[in-house]
């Protein structure tokens, strides 16, 4: 698996816009502060471009990422930002980020993730999956009655979509598509492949 190259100045023009700063915490309760990991100063940002239904996207997030959040996030060296790209033909992706979302506004984003990825195969064929997705915000103890509120107001609906046009804008196809400056990466590579491919952008980092 290989690092697909873009032009810098496209792709990072729009993917630094997930970046949060003050502005945008103070104005957008959705900024990504709640969905990314990892040091404000790392040498390296990662957005990863993600479905919760997405098959592939779950065996990454349940393999491959522990060990890449042990060994680059928390130890500073990688910024993970999560950036939501349902597909359209995900019935249920829509639905799930919702919920995800919603965690995000308690605090819960990933705690939510996870457990999304960890149930998929018993909520993503459902006809109605929003009762199944309040029951596991259930078991991570979050606030259901303001989960419940978030979820049928629509209330992130608007950042859902804007993640997904912006991944759009800059020609991602596939879930998982990780951008990784200077280029960005389709599927789900192992660790050793992801291994490679974020120490050689370290390496390619200028020192200060």
């Amino acid at each position: 698996m290989s690092v697909r190259i873009v032009p810098y100045a496209p792709l990072w023009a729009v993917a630094l816009t997930l970046l949060p700063g003050p502005v945008r915490r103070v104005q957008d309760p959705d900024a990504s502060t709640a969905r990314s990991l990892g040091r404000a100063d790392a040498p390296v940002t990662v957005f990863e471009l993600g479905d919760f239904q997405c098959p592939a996207c779950r065996q990454f997030a349940l393999t491959t990422f522990s060990t890449i959040k042990e060994e680059y996030v928390r130890t500073g060296k990688v910024r993970w930002v999560f950036v939501n790209f349902p597909l359209p033909m995900h019935h249920n992706a829509v639905a799930a980020a919702e919920v995800a979302m919603c965690a995000a506004r308690q605090g819960r984003f990933w705690d939510m993730h996870d457990a999304l990825y960890q149930r998929q195969p018993a909520w993503a064929e459902l006809a109605a999956p929003g009762p199944y997705l309040l029951a596991v915000a259930d078991t991570l103890g979050l606030d259901r009655a303001a989960l419940a509120r978030c979820v049928a107001a629509g209330a992130t609906r608007a950042a859902i979509q804007r993640d997904a046009d912006q991944a759009r804008r800059i020609g991602a196809r596939a879930t998982p598509t990780f951008l990784i400056d200077p280029g960005s990466l389709e599927g789900a590579p192992g660790a050793p492949d992801f291994r490679r491919i974020l120490d050689s952008v370290s390496l390619d980092k200028p020192r200060h």
